[in-house]
């Protein structure tokens, strides 16, 4: 990759320009020209920055064995998707950024081990809900469970966002081309529930990361289940299998890009077929 004009790649031992300065460049790099989302490129910014402190060595200084250090102290205490995170923010940064493939070439991605999913019960999402502190909670909690979103896609929901009517979602918030969403809907459940909200703000679901936690947190730990948004995802999957959707649907309600020649060319997407195949599974969290 050609080095961008009006920046010089990090080639001698002097620094080409100030760290502050290079991470908003970084930044708008990974923005704009790997049109990576909002979220990744905080993960990368914030990746290099903590790497940078802890070898306390400014960028320029930094050689492959340095790299390849860090990493093996690194992985000693981390699980292999974890390393395979930082592997790819270095790639980023010194590969695609800085032009200096030579640093990260030799690293290679560790072996994932595949191990089987165990998903909560109806049983195990019921015992859950009944420990939720509050009626926010509990309408956050079934519109995850029944609309198979992920944890970043709902908290960054509109209202505008929702036909409260039709029960249907229309994401709008992917700035990124790593995920993408298309239209799901949401259960009677968790309709019944929301209706119990004040929904006058822009938001639907207008709460910080730290109140977040700490509405799962306490249910985890008044029901010994590590319930989260993401096993609710899974289960949405798992339970929309067992009720005869078809995967290419389900892939379209959680917002995975269709995998097949079938699903991605000769499938009908339209809202209306959508909706009626979400309808006719009736997918409850309470039987």
């Amino acid at each position: 990759m050609e080095p961008r004009a009006g920046f010089e790649p990090a080639t001698s031992a002097l620094p080409t320009q100030p760290f502050d300065k290079l991470l908003i460049e970084f930044e708008r790099f990974c923005g704009v020209d790997l049109q990576l989302s909002n979220a990744t490129v905080k993960d990368h910014s914030s990746g290099i920055s903590r790497l940078l402190r802890r070898m306390q060595k400014e960028y320029w200084q930094v050689s492959k064995e340095d790299l390849r250090a860090y990493l093996f102290t690194f992985k000693q205490d981390h699980a292999p998707a974890t390393v395979a995170g930082v592997i790819k923010t270095l790639r980023v940064f010194y590969r695609d950024f800085l032009n200096r493939p030579e640093l990260v070439a030799s690293f290679k991605f560790p072996n994932i081990p595949f191990r089987p999913k165990i998903i909560p019960s109806r049983e195990d999402l019921q015992k859950f809900y009944s420990c939720l502190d509050s009626e926010f909670a509990e309408a956050l909690f079934l519109f995850y469970a029944s609309s198979g979103l992920r944890k970043g896609e709902v908290l960054s929901l509109d209202v505008s966002d929702v036909d409260f009517e039709k029960r249907m979602i229309i994401p709008s918030n992917h700035t990124g081309v790593t995920k993408c969403s298309y239209i799901s809907f949401f259960n009677r459940e968790a309709k019944g529930a929301m209706k119990r909200l004040d929904l006058s703000e822009d938001k639907l679901f207008n709460v910080s990361d730290r109140q977040y936690k700490k509405l799962w947190k306490s249910a985890q730990r008044k029901s010994g289940l590590h319930i989260t948004a993401k096993r609710l995802r899974d289960w949405f999957c798992c339970e929309m299998g067992s009720l005869g959707v078809s995967d290419r649907y389900i892939d379209a309600f959680c917002g995975r890009t269709p995998k097949s020649v079938l699903a991605r060319h000769y499938t009908d997407y339209s809202p209306q077929r959508l909706k009626e195949i979400y309808e006719k599974a009736n997918l409850k969290v309470f039987a």
